[in-house]
């Protein structure tokens, strides 16, 4: 397993590209189930999930090239309609072919998903939303298995804005008898990029960007072309480095909408923003860091992924901060390995008390999921002295050579192999 040696307390200069989102990359692959015929998928960044979540469309018959930023995917040659534990187990993003395959094909059997180890994300909207279009569903050995005629549209509710559902769902009423309306939608940015996608493949959706969201099902799609939008959390990631490192950074194709809760939140820990249309400069040469609360939530809301992150940064503001998520209760595994370089924070149910310290320490910490380990690097890069950080397959799962960007800004940060140590 590789591992990351930073070496702390090198300041960053100069620009760097933002990748294609991975959270909207996975929907729209999965999308492409809907039809059959060729598809290209721009921007897409060439992570371990999208690797993933390609083998497992290869696996149903799809074929497909990735060439620079571009996947092109042939999809006229569906042969499963099953996604094995083998695959899902790595991902629970897998969980997004369900709602395609039952679509298009009356029948799909998906594991039970798997990917980070923290917390339970479960699948029981996704499940009771197909359910009302129709649906029948059976969980067997660890398996979801679906079966319909077609599905038909309903309306559906949710107790909670859910990504993952409302992308699933979505994609099902796209070919669905009739007319689905999700209410309480996700109204994140990749949701908003997947309804896109399906308007350009034909599908007919009134609501984009809201939390209701209105569907006419048609009766066939077809093969289309997108760009993905680019990666508001590995652009909050690379913001929050600089603001560690008392820096000043230009990050490339972003888009400040997405990222402005975040945004708002830097300028009120006291960094300098300034924008133009694709880029955000920030400035903390001169930073005096302040304690900024944090309470995560649905887009427009502070994004959960980004918790980790805060926490890092807030560990060396003065005073006491306290960032409570809202999202997933029990995402703080990473607050243990922060306190190994010096940082003193306290967990108390959903909830981490930062108060903030002169300075943090090298030390070897450990990877637990992905978000986990963007914020120890941070912590890493701010530090004095060596920091070893262990298991970074879990970053390499959502951000795309992290480490060579870093280092293209001047940060001390080497991947070393699990071979060489």
């Amino acid at each position: 397993m590789d591992k990351f040696v930073i070496e702390g307390g090198k300041p960053l200069s100069g620009t760097v590209q933002v990748s294609g989102a991975k959270n909207a990359s996975l929907p729209l692959l999965s999308a492409s189930l809907l039809s059959g015929g060729i598809f290209k998928l721009y921007n897409t960044p060439r992570l371990n999930d999208v690797i993933t979540m390609l083998k497992l469309l290869e696996h149903l018959g799809v074929e497909y090239s990735f060439s620079g930023s571009t996947v092109e995917l042939n999809t006229a040659g569906i042969t499963h309609t099953d996604a094995p534990y083998e695959w899902v187990k790595k991902m629970r993003a897998s969980i997004y072919v369900l709602g395609p395959l039952l679509s298009r094909f009356g029948q799909a059997k998906v594991s039970l998903p798997g990917g980070c180890a923290w917390g339970p994300r479960p699948v029981d909207l996704h499940i009771s939303g197909l359910k009302k279009m129709g649906a029948e569903i059976s969980i067997e050995n660890g398996y979801i298995i679906a079966t319909c005629k077609r599905l038909h549209g309903t309306k559906i509710n949710f107790d909670h804005s859910s990504v993952g559902a409302t992308g699933n769902l979505m994609m099902a009423a796209a070919l669905a008898q009739g007319t689905t309306i999700l209410n309480n939608a996700a109204m994140e940015p990749e949701i908003t990029n997947l309804a896109r996608f399906l308007t350009l493949m034909g599908a007919r959706i009134n609501g984009i960007g809201t939390p209701i969201l209105e569907i006419e099902g048609v009766d066939a799609l077809q093969p289309a072309e997108i760009h993905t939008i680019p990666d508001r959390i590995e652009a909050g990631t690379l913001l929050i480095a600089a603001a560690m490192t008392r820096s000043t950074i230009t990050i490339s194709g972003c888009n400040d909408i997405h990222l402005y809760s975040v945004l708002a939140k830097l300028q009120d820990a006291g960094a300098k923003l300034n924008y133009t249309d694709d880029t955000i400069t920030i400035d903390a040469q001169e930073l005096e860091l302040k304690t900024v609360d944090i309470s995560t939530g649905p887009f427009p809301g502070f994004p959960t992924d980004m918790q980790a992150q805060w926490i890092a940064l807030m560990t060396l503001a003065g005073g006491v901060s306290t960032i409570t998520d809202t999202i997933y209760l029990d995402r703080f595994s990473h607050v243990p390995e922060l306190n190994r370089l010096g940082a003193n924070i306290i967990v108390h149910d959903n909830s981490a008390t930062v108060r903030g310290v002169s300075k943090l320490t090298g030390a070897k910490v450990m990877s637990t999921d992905l978000r986990a380990s963007a914020s120890l690097v941070l912590a890493g890069l701010a530090a004095e002295g060596i920091t070893e950080v262990l298991r970074v397959y879990h970053l390499d799962r959502g951000y795309e050579k992290l480490e060579s960007k870093l280092a293209s800004l001047g940060a001390g940060i080497t991947r070393v192999s699990g071979s060489e140590y």
